[in-house]
């Protein structure tokens, strides 16, 4: 199996900054995807930014240019800097992974157990 912990969340005024993390952990031979998801109160959960193993970088529109997704494969970790934060933004974000466990081609996917960003005066 495979461990995710996320860390970095909490409450900043509007126009301020969080640097959210997430390490993964456990059964993995290689990680190729790793991405941040949000879900609103009573909205869906959408994509926020991904990163490959390449280091392409994929981002949603409403926070290009605000968001920088970033990864450290030697610790096995993505990171999302998040600047000029505003109340839209508030939401749990969740932490995504798509590993291989063994040479095997399998692709297997996890999820971290979210972290609260509240943007608010």
């Amino acid at each position: 199996q495979v461990q995710l912990v996320e860390s970095g969340g909490g409450l900043v005024q509007p126009g301020g900054s969080l640097r959210l993390s997430c390490a993964a952990s456990g059964s993995i031979f290689s990680i190729n995807t790793m991405g941040w998801y949000r879900q609103a109160p009573g909205k869906q959960r959408e994509l926020v930014a991904s990163i490959s193993s390449g280091g392409s970088t994929n981002y949603a529109d409403s926070v290009k240019g605000r968001f920088t997704i970033s990864r450290d494969n030697a610790k096995n970790t993505v990171y999302l800097q998040m600047n000029s934060l505003k109340p839209e933004d508030t939401a749990v974000y969740y932490c995504n992974v798509i590993v291989r466990r063994t040479s095997a081609l399998n692709l297997y996917t996890y999820w971290g157990q979210g972290t609260q960003v509240t943007v608010s005066s």
